[in-house]
């Protein structure tokens, strides 16, 4: 490896040492509360050096690949860590530290972050697996982090079997299409020569092993009962980081490499666009759980999100990138509200939060903001991403899907707006208490609040991801 090998893996070779040290910290430290300040800034220092600018290539004979843009969506990915990190660290201390599993749960986090770096930055088949797998094997064992609940054992079951089920649906998939072009390398791919039935085969179930990280039905069975399961910022995890980089190489996929399948994809995701973004919502409308909630919740957000992606265009990549940074800023906040209710509470239904503006003032701000985000609400920021994924579909003459997502966004608006009257309207004899957070947790909602309101209105952003979108 020499240095400029290094420099295209800066990413996951320092990601790779900083849980190395962790690990070493952990054997070395006598004090454990203290591995959660350490983590922290470790991953700022990773963050940091993703930041630095360095030229794109490839290495490894194209099997890794950099640019801009999947530089710059690791850093996105970065931030969404880190954030989901500062919520953590008093859960980590009271829950994870007590048991001696402080040091395991950032080790299984980054390794899971390590794996979604090489699934984004794959030039073929094996390397794309192979972080597929790395980023899922950590979660489901995350999931089940919860030791003295069932629900967390059982979602820590059905995250591996179904993660295993759809890992062998896209292998069999990659394989017809490798028994039709005889290679693996998306490059080759792009140029082989063909047999179209076999492949055609081969790329729905790689579609379908794909969709099953994105939560699109029907392959989203799994969702809402592991994010009911899993802690609370393992479920922001997989709602928002694993889910963007899912939707990151699926775009990459059908617009470089797959490109000559653009009519077959296009209606396939028209389909499940509509399927995805109804059963989504209709299923939110019945949900007390707010984890359940947000699970199908995001099941919505990801058929609208393949509004933008059925554009198979330059201002298709600039929009679900766009809108993906502002995803992530929203789902980070609302689940990050509900962890910390839950963990001074333990409270975790719509119905708690009734009369928690008279308790915890900023914190209903702060759910409301989230809420009015993902609901496509001005002026917070997901209004604007909302909008350009509506402008991206009608671009393609998709005017009958433009108008049943907007159906949907009014369905949403009743449910989004359930926790929202709870907290703000409704009165309770039992309120959640007033409680205060840490120094850390304040952190990153301050953030996470800017955020929702500056990345919508601050226009040289998405004037930048344009520019470094040109590579399609």
């Amino acid at each position: 490896m020499n240095w400029e090998t290094f420099f295209l893996m800066r990413n996951e070779i320092s990601l790779t040492i900083a849980f190395m040290l962790l690990i070493l910290a952990d054997v070395l430290l006598r004090k454990k509360s203290l591995i959660p300040l350490l983590a922290l800034f470790l991953f700022l220092a990773v963050l940091l050096i993703s930041i630095f600018p360095f030229p794109a290539g490839e290495a490894f004979g194209g099997s890794f690949k950099t640019n801009k843009l999947i530089d710059f969506f690791k850093i996105v990915m970065n931030i969404g860590v880190l954030l989901i990190m500062l919520q953590s660290v008093d859960w980590v201390k009271k829950e994870m530290s007590s048991q001696g599993f402080a040091s395991e749960f950032y080790v299984l986090l980054w390794m899971s972050l390590l794996g979604l770096y090489l699934m984004i930055s794959s030039g073929d088949f094996l390397i794309f697996y192979l972080g597929l797998e790395l980023s899922t094997l950590p979660v489901a064992a995350l999931t089940a982090f919860d030791f003295g609940k069932k629900r967390s054992a059982e979602a820590g079951i059905k995250m591996i079997l179904l993660a295993a089920m759809s890992s062998a649906i896209l292998l069999f998939g990659v394989s017809l299409i490798y028994a039709t072009t005889g290679s693996i390398y998306f490059d080759d791919i792009m140029h082989a020569t063909r047999m179209p039935l076999l492949e055609l085969v081969g790329f729905i179930m790689m579609v379908s092993g794909i969709a099953f990280k994105i939560s699109l039905v029907p392959f989203h069975f799994w969702t809402a009962d592991v994010y009911e399961g899993a802690p609370t910022p393992v479920s922001n995890y997989l709602s928002v980081i694993s889910k963007g980089a899912a939707v990151f190489i699926f775009m990459i996929l059908l617009f470089i490499y797959l490109r000559r399948y653009e009519e077959t994809w296009t209606w396939m995701l028209y389909a499940l666009a509509i399927l995805t973004m109804f059963i989504g919502n209709f299923f939110a409308l019945r949900q007390q759980n707010m984890k359940r909630f947000l699970a199908f919740s995001s099941i919505a957000q990801a058929g609208f999100i393949l509004l933008g992606v059925i554009g198979g265009n330059e201002m298709a990549v600039k929009t679900v990138i766009y809108f993906l940074l502002i995803y992530i800023f929203s789902n980070v906040a609302a689940f990050g509200v509900v962890h910390i209710i839950s963990i001074h509470s333990g409270k975790e239904n719509i119905s708690d939060y009734e009369g928690l503006y008279r308790t915890n003032p900023k914190i209903s701000l702060l759910l409301m903001l989230a809420l009015f985000s993902l609901a496509g609400i001005p002026p917070v920021a997901g209004f604007f991403g909302k909008f350009f994924l509506y402008a991206t579909a009608a671009s393609k003459g998709f005017y009958w899907l433009v108008f049943i997502a907007v159906v949907n966004v009014t369905i949403s608006l009743y449910y989004y707006l359930l926790p929202v009257r709870a907290a703000f309207l409704r009165k309770s004899e039992n309120p959640i208490p007033h409680f205060k957070s840490d120094f850390y947790t304040k952190a990153g909602l301050i953030i996470l609040a800017l955020g929702l309101i500056l990345i919508g209105i601050y226009g040289p952003l998405y004037e930048y991801i344009a520019h470094i979108s040109d590579i399609f």
